[in-house]
């Protein structure tokens, strides 16, 4: 589609702060057999974890969400299968289509695959899933005034078949040619579905599900151990105005694709980074509370929460966790803001603890 219809002279020159971070992605992908063989029972926990944190994010970000923090965990793990609500019945559809991407022989990326992944993301609703578009659409900000302004005109319905068929063929002759990172080219095809905008409701969860497709075909497996879809929720204004950056001019040929791509490289390597520290934690010396508290003393934000340091720290129970917090509010290191699951934790100046 419009991105790869002149790669060389789009992405031929690579800006160097995104050279660094495919740098950091590639060195980053080459560790991964190396935790695979000498670490798979933390492999195992961290995509378990980041399976709920994807499905969960990724459906927040659209407005999905389900209050109840152990019922949703509950849908998403398959141990409920009575849906209450919309919210309900689409987080179980994007838990269907993630589960599809990571545990079935999906490959390669066609046109079918997209129809499918929608139609599972819809197929506990009454909503039509697996096709495409039948109208024309716009893409809207709401302002705080109530009012709206039209951010991008995606492709026309009837156009809609064409470009994604020709997109597909594009990207998988670019991947072929092997000229180009395809990091890069999964982030142009990214990039171009959200323009093309093939669905009438879901667009951005498809596109996002299919982010992690396309880079573990590549072997770039971080986002089946970290979730990309809750960094991006973080990120969430920064996302979108990568996404607007490098839409205008983009019916003509004329985008300029390095905001979205700086923003997409970013989220890969610092995902990695994070894959890192992760596997660095679980081989440090010493018991789990020594782990605990050296990660909160030394790592940990000046204020954190209990989940956070648990995602930081695999192999972990809660309880462990509270014991150390425990421990160190009796030294005066730490204090409680708050109580419940909610709850913030911040980290005490040093001079407090030897009062």
């Amino acid at each position: 589609m419009k991105s790869f219809a002149d790669l060389d002279g789009l992405i031929g020159r690579v800006p160097g702060r995104i050279v660094t971070q495919l740098g950091t992605i590639d060195f980053g992908r080459g560790s991964e057999a190396l935790y695979r063989d000498q670490m798979p029972g933390l492999l195992m926990e961290l995509s378990d974890r980041a399976r709920v944190q994807s499905i969960t994010a990724s459906s927040a970000i659209e407005g999905v969400v389900v209050p109840d923090v152990s019922r949703a965990e509950r849908i998403i793990n398959r141990l409920t299968t009575v849906l209450r609500s919309r919210s309900e019945q689409e987080l179980a559809g994007y838990r269907d289509a993630q589960d599809y991407l990571f545990r079935e022989d999906w490959r390669p990326v066609n046109t079918g695959l997209l129809l499918h992944l929608h139609k599972l993301l819809f197929a506990h609703t009454a909503s039509p899933g697996g096709v495409f578009k039948a109208e024309d659409d716009l893409v809207v900000d709401r302002l705080p005034d109530g009012s709206s302004q039209v951010r991008f005109k995606p492709v026309p319905a009837a156009r809609t078949p064409f470009a994604v068929t020709d997109l597909i063929d594009r990207y998988r002759d670019a991947i072929g040619a092997g000229e180009h990172h395809s990091v890069l080219l999964a982030g142009l095809f990214i990039l171009d579905i959200l323009d093309i905008h093939p669905f009438e409701d879901g667009n951005g969860r498809i596109a996002r599900a299919i982010t992690n497709a396309l880079l573990m075909d590549q072997g770039y497996s971080v986002g089946r151990y970290v979730s990309l879809e809750q960094s991006v929720a973080e990120s969430a204004d920064a996302y979108y105005q990568a996404l607007l950056d490098s839409t205008h001019g983009w019916h003509a040929g004329e985008a300029d694709p390095w905001p979205w791509l700086g923003y997409f490289t970013r989220l890969i390597a610092d995902a990695y980074g994070v894959f890192a520290d992760r596997a660095a934690a679980a081989k440090t010396p010493g018991t789990k509370q020594e782990r605990i508290r050296a990660h909160i003393l030394s790592h940990a934000p000046a204020t954190f929460r209990l989940a956070e340091v648990r995602a930081a720290v695999p192999g972990v129970s809660d309880q462990t966790i509270r014991i150390v917090l425990e421990q160190l509010k009796s030294e005066r290191r730490v204090q409680p803001d708050g109580t419940g699951r909610g709850a913030t934790w911040t980290r005490l100046p040093n001079s407090l603890a030897s009062e």
